[in-house]
């Protein structure tokens, strides 16, 4: 399995609403792209303060590595990842992207 995890500096501007609508959207992306197998996103809870930024931030686990690429290259997800870039202050310089086999 491969699990994706996103962090995202949101700016300053972005309502909880705002943030909320995007995590239901990356969590819509399970019913349209097969090897998903979990969606979890969501605020940071960390007290150890070592978040250089990233408040935000969700993991996708797949099944594969097929299938994590299969979702990056899937319309429905570019445009979730739209959003996302639009909403990360700095635009892309506010996202990091990790994945790691599990």
């Amino acid at each position: 399995m491969i699990l994706h995890c996103v962090f995202i500096r949101f700016r300053q501007d972005v309502t909880a609403s705002e943030k909320e609508a995007i995590y239901a959207g990356i969590a819509a992306l399970k019913d349209v792209i097969g090897g998903i197998v979990d969606v979890k996103g969501g605020p940071n809870v960390s007290p150890e303060g070592l978040d250089s930024g990233y408040a935000d931030g969700f993991a996708v686990t797949f099944e594969d590595a097929s299938a994590r690429d299969a979702y990056l290259d899937h319309p429905d997800h570019r445009a979730v990842g739209e959003k996302i870039v639009a909403a990360a202050a700095g635009g892309q310089s506010g996202i990091l992207v990790f994945d790691m086999k599990v």
